[in-house]
């Protein structure tokens, strides 16, 4: 006999397949903000070390200060887009939570199918022994008829 088929079997399939790719997303936004974050962390260390000429000029001296200025402003930046692809790659890891949620809905749904066909599968069975052993109780020989002599 043909089991009946899992009817949302292709959205089961298709819940998995999201799910991989938000994996894949997750991993990718969280490989992206890692780097980010080590870029500030470099160039916030580079600043950090960097010393300041003495200038014989005044000349030298604001170029120093525009040059130390622009290194700082960069390291704020790189902090700043080191935060915001944090902040995207939890978005994208809250994404991927949901696709394995809604992937786990469906699977248990699978599971419950599984299992009502299985109790199906057990009860016409136990239907057709209680037929069987109702069917030789019926037609076992009285005493005194013949063939009273069987016992099975």
């Amino acid at each position: 006999m043909k089991q009946p088929a899992f009817r949302l079997e292709p959205v089961l399939r298709l819940r998995r397949t999201e799910e991989r790719a938000a994996s894949l997303a997750a991993a990718a936004a969280a490989r992206d903000a890692a780097a980010a974050a080590e870029r500030a962390a470099q160039d916030a260390e580079a600043l950090s070390t960097r010393s300041v000429p003495r200038a014989a000029s005044g000349a030298a001296f604001v170029a120093a200060m525009v040059a130390s200025a622009t290194a700082a402003a960069d390291v704020s930046e790189a902090r700043a887009i080191a935060r915001a692809r944090s902040e995207q790659a939890e978005a994208v890891r809250a994404r991927w939570t949901a696709a394995a949620q809604r992937t786990k809905g469906l699977e248990r749904l699978r599971e419950r199918h599984l299992d009502a066909l299985r109790a199906a599968a057990e009860t016409a069975e136990a239907r057709t022994v209680d037929d069987l052993v109702t069917g030789r109780h019926g037609r076992r020989p009285q005493d005194g008829e013949e063939g009273a002599t069987w016992t099975g």
